[in-house]
């Protein structure tokens, strides 16, 4: 439990292209915490985290860190398998935990997770879904709850990763389970769905392909996975998902009403410049998720490390996470077995 009203002591888990970024934004831009500690097993990440962050106490074991380390929460920004056994350990240790998103991949793992989870009231859990805390989603769903467009009639999520990344996600590939495309990809889009709409998906059909990189097919992964879902309260809606975006990261999401259209995202805008050059009129765009985020994942740190401070369980919850898994791995299941598959949350 949190020994210093003013100041929560932290470490973090995975050191990676998120848990990198988790891990400056810790040092340098969350209010009330001081991470004091990182566990990785990358050496050259566990000395960049020494070197440039300032961190003095540095691991490879999880347990280990824990054990010895004087600290009130751990963030979790470990390979997704390790997310169940990571957060009960660290649940049972007595620490607030926050845990990126998907909370894990095989669904036993997951519910004995939330049990232990929910054994603890007082400690504080969240899980990342940080559009959430986006300035452009939470001005959407206003818009939306005060009946803006109308009713809801059909929503529409892309989230594409640029070209330039695919090296990057083949290796991480092959060397860990991604839980496919939908649930790696388009886990977010889920939740939008759901905190947006208000309603439950209840059924799904999914397909994929390799037509741009045929090369997954050897790592039994899906290049594009396109989903077309059917709400309890009668929205329809499409998940599509990929990694090979020529001009940067696609994140967009259509919200279709009765009385009007919302676009979140449509053009990915690095800023609002425009180039006129011999390349014609160019507009920069995106080249990550980072990039498009970043104030969103200080946003949602802060608000965990707040919520500590104030002993009060985020908005986001468990339960939040375990259906966001449940349905993209529905829209997965659909995808390899050809079928229509029931959702039953």
């Amino acid at each position: 439990m949190i020994t210093d009203t003013k100041t929560v002591k932290a470490a973090i888990i995975g050191l990676g292209r998120l848990g990198s970024r988790h891990a400056r934004h810790l040092v340098e831009k969350i209010q009330g915490v001081d991470l004091i500690a990182a566990c990785a097993l990358d050496e050259d990440q566990l000395q960049w985290a020494h070197d440039d962050l300032g961190i003095e106490s540095t691991y490879k074991d999880y347990k280990e860190m824990i054990k010895k380390e004087d600290i009130d929460t751990i963030f979790i920004v470990a390979p997704t398998p390790f997310h169940p056994e990571m957060t009960i350990y660290a649940m049972n240790a007595g620490l607030n935990v926050f845990c990126e998103k998907p909370l894990g991949l095989d669904f036993k793992e997951v519910d004995e997770m939330a049990k232990v989870i929910k054994q603890h009231p007082n400690q504080i859990f969240q899980s990342g879904f940080m559009r959430r805390y986006d300035e452009s989603y939470q001005y959407a769903k206003k818009i939306v709850d005060e009946g803006g467009i109308g009713d809801v009639i059909y929503m529409r999520g892309y989230g594409i990763d640029p070209i330039s990344g695919m090296e990057s996600f083949t290796k991480f590939a092959t060397e860990a389970d991604s839980g496919g495309i939908f649930v790696d990809m388009n886990i977010h889009d889920v939740d939008l769905l759901r905190w947006i709409s208000g309603q439950e998906p209840v059924q799904v059909y999914g397909l994929t392909s390799n037509l741009a990189a045929p090369q997954l097919e050897d790592i039994g992964e899906s290049e594009t996975g396109v989903a077309q879902i059917k709400m309890d309260g009668g929205v329809i809606a499409t998940l599509i998902g990929g990694r090979h975006a020529a001009h940067g990261n696609q994140v967009e999401l259509e919200i279709m009403g009765s009385n009007g259209w919302l676009r979140v995202g449509e053009h990915p805008d690095l800023n609002r410049v425009t180039v006129f050059n011999e390349n014609g009129v160019t507009r920069p765009s995106l080249q990550s998720f980072g990039e498009r985020f970043d104030t969103a994942f200080t946003d949602e740190v802060q608000d965990f490390i707040n919520n500590i401070s104030k002993g009060t369980q985020p908005e986001v919850t468990v339960d939040d996470g375990i259906k966001a898994l449940k349905i993209a791995k529905a829209c997965q299941k659909s995808a390899d077995t050809g079928e229509l598959v029931e959702i039953n949350l």
